[in-house]
């Protein structure tokens, strides 16, 4: 497994002190993103908190997920989350270990009193003092929060003074962004009242010695609950590892209300992703969970397509140069500002999203601009499925025939791909498997990429050639 050593720098720990005019939350930021270009310590926020407990609840809860891993439990996994400044709000965002949970924090214009919000992203310092203080904020007196390094220590520090050096693996950042273009296909299944969510969410078993409480549920809505069902009907909505829902317990008693999103499902569907809000005063702390416990984001293959075609890097170059840090993407003012179809904005931020440049918010079902600050660019090179296909296709395997093409594997074993309404089928085990429940087999893509006209580099890249194949 590909994996390299991501590590972060900051000038000195976060923390939360007390002074002669009340309480002080520092958190402290790392090299990051900003509209001026790379900055070493950005500063996104410094004002107060209005809601200090919930706030802080919502923090480790984020902090919670970056720390865990809910599968495999003994293998070690920590990375600070990542803050992106929106302007008008601040997002606290962090992936499992295991790469099959993500988890947000939207502290929205309500929560903050202060100065306006800066923009752009980077990680911020949550260290085990800090989780500890936090956990002890018993009321909510005025709290200051400060997100980036005081202006003095911006001239007097020299140089960073702690350093973090964590092993992240290609499977993470892929599972960030497939998580990111999976969520784009919810809608919202279910709502229930404070009270109602916080009796089911308690009522949740704990996770087992190997991380997994039985697996996959499905539920439906029943008066102002959710009522359990043996398999998937219409309209109900799939919980993939009960136990992965325990980092909302941190903030559940602050919460005003529990929203479920998930896909469209039929009678007897396979397990789905899911995404669990809490709504809490000015903000909303959200967790993705993956369609099993066992099984991360990074295999789902959501975008695949938009990586196996030329036409979605161009265009993923152009909205790139359109984006301001929006707290939410306008698609339709993309589309008139590029002159680019609806249809193609949305292919680009799929692609900018495997890029870590986007995310999306299930509560405004919207993209928004940040930009992770992690090697993302590795993520496309090294995707396994993309690079056989392109293999695949350099190796003049792929021979198109109508609504037939026929992919001959270096093994000499034909398989033969078809379109029906538009999706790729094909004769492999991993189409048997997954039946495109999990994205596009590599046969499929090498066919694509020859309907295109794409052709493999030498640097393993396709380049487009008018009129069909070169």
């Amino acid at each position: 497994m590909t994996r390299s050593l991501q590590a972060v720098a900051y000038r000195r720990p976060s923390v939360l002190e007390s002074s002669a005019d009340g309480r002080r939350l520092g958190l402290e930021t790392s090299r990051g993103a900003t509209p001026t270009g790379a900055a070493d310590h950005p500063r996104f926020f410094a004002g107060f908190l209005t809601r200090p407990q919930a706030a802080s609840a919502g923090l480790l809860a984020v902090a919670d997920v970056a720390a865990t891993r809910y599968y495999q439990r003994p293998l070690r996994a920590s990375l600070d989350p990542v803050v992106t400044g929106n302007g008008d709000r601040l997002r606290f965002e962090s992936f499992s270990g295991c790469g099959g949970v993500y988890a947000r924090l939207d502290v929205l214009t309500a929560g903050l009193d202060g100065a306006e919000v800066g923009h752009g992203t980077t990680n911020v310092d949550v260290n085990n003092p800090l989780r500890e203080a936090l956990s002890r904020l018993g009321t909510d007196d005025p709290l200051h929060l400060r997100v980036g390094p005081e202006e003095l220590a911006v001239t007097t520090l020299d140089g960073p003074v702690v350093e973090k050096k964590v092993p992240l693996p290609d499977r993470w950042l892929r599972g960030f962004a497939e998580s990111q273009v999976i969520a784009a296909g919810f809608d919202l299944r279910a709502e229930l009242p404070a009270a109602e969510a916080v009796r089911f969410l308690r009522a949740l078993p704990k996770a087992g010695a190997r991380g997994a409480a039985g697996g996959p549920r499905w539920l439906v809505t029943a008066g102002r609950g959710l009522r359990a069902t043996s398999r998937a009907v219409p309209g109900a909505v799939c919980l993939p590892g009960p136990e992965r829902l325990t980092a909302l317990q941190r903030a559940l008693r602050h919460a005003t209300a529990l929203r479920i999103y998930g896909p469209a499902v039929g009678a007897g569907s396979a397990p789905t992703a899911s995404a669990w809000e809490l709504v809490l005063p000015g903000m909303r702390l959200t967790l993705t969970l993956s369609p099993d416990a066992s099984r991360g984001f990074s295999g789902e293959g959501g975008v695949l397509v938009a990586l196996a075609t030329d036409e979605a890097a161009e265009d993923a170059e152009l909205i790139s140069v359109l984006l301001a840090w929006e707290p939410r993407i306008d698609i339709a003012d993309l589309a008139a500002s590029s002159g680019l179809s609806a249809e193609r904005v949305r292919a680009a931020l799929v692609r900018l999203g495997t890029s870590g440049r986007v995310g999306y918010d299930t509560a405004e079902a919207a993209y928004f601009h940040r930009e992770l600050p992690y090697d993302s660019a590795r993520v496309e090179r090294h995707n396994p499925r993309l690079r056989s296909a392109r293999e695949l296709v350099a190796a003049g395997a792929v021979a198109l025939d109508g609504v037939l093409g026929t992919v001959t594997a270096a093994d000499g074993h034909v398989h033969r791909v078809r379109e029906e309404a538009g999706v790729l089928s094909c004769t492999c085990q991993w189409w048997a498997k997954y039946r495109g429940g999990r994205g596009p087999c590599k046969h499929a893509l090498a066919v694509r990429m020859v309907r295109r006209g794409e052709v493999a580099e030498p640097d393993g890249r396709t380049a487009r050639v008018d009129g069909g194949v070169r």
